[in-house]
């Protein structure tokens, strides 16, 4: 069940990905939430508290969603299997719910001159690169949070230029294929791992959008 504190924290993503930074404020928070005035900043009294909740929340909706999906990830997972996973996270991210990923977006700005935000946004960062190598090792690859953290840095440029820019811009540089960009940033940042049966790198299982839960985005991803 959702605590008051839980839903506030999920307003707070909500708000700022549709309102941005400056439309962030207590009384957009108890309206959205549905509760009432001033109940908000009885439990974040300062802007700087509300958007380091908003990164808590981030990071424990990625470990609950990671913790999800290492108990319904086989054994014999393939690094192919691992690599259809962003992919669908991509999509996911930017075509069917971009909330987190514009908060995501707004907290970086925000923590550009708010060493509070900074740190609370740094401790979201290394835990999903780590949630994302823990993944890649379970597929043998021989990944890193370093290689991981890596993978996510690519993931958010790419998306964040997917959600801004025109499509005729999208296709003059080469970003108008999901699919293909999403496999190209595992690869580029992964490093190869045990081979399938077949001397490649195995057949995708369908392990599909479920496991679109690590990246920069993911918490939220699979947090819905």
């Amino acid at each position: 069940m959702t605590t008051r504190r839980e839903l506030l924290c999920d307003t707070v993503i909500s708000v700022l990905a549709a309102e941005g930074g400056r439309g962030l404020t207590h009384r957009a928070v108890d309206r959205a939430a549905g509760v009432p005035e001033g109940t908000t900043k009885n439990y974040f009294p300062s802007r700087e508290s509300l958007l380091q909740a908003a990164a808590g929340r981030m990071t424990q909706s990625h470990g609950e969603a990671v913790a999800r999906l290492a108990a319904t990830t086989p054994a014999d997972i393939s690094p192919a299997e691992v690599a259809e996973l962003y992919p669908a996270l991509l999509r996911r991210a930017v075509a069917e719910d971009p909330t987190q990923l514009l908060a995501m977006v707004e907290l970086y700005l925000e923590a550009v001159r708010r060493p509070g935000v900074r740190e609370a946004l740094g401790r979201m960062v290394v835990s999903n690169a780590e949630a994302g190598a823990a993944l890649h090792r379970a597929a043998g690859l021989p990944s890193s949070a370093r290689d991981a953290g890596l993978l996510d840095a690519y993931f958010l440029g790419v998306a964040v230029s997917l959600l801004a820019l025109p499509a005729d811009a999208v296709r003059s540089v080469g970003l108008d294929d999901p699919y293909a960009l999403g496999l190209g940033l595992f690869r580029a940042a992964v490093p190869s791992g045990r081979r399938g049966p077949s001397g490649g790198c195995g057949g995708p299982r369908g392990t599909g959008s479920d496991g679109g839960v690590i990246g920069p985005a993911g918490p939220a991803q699979a947090a819905g």
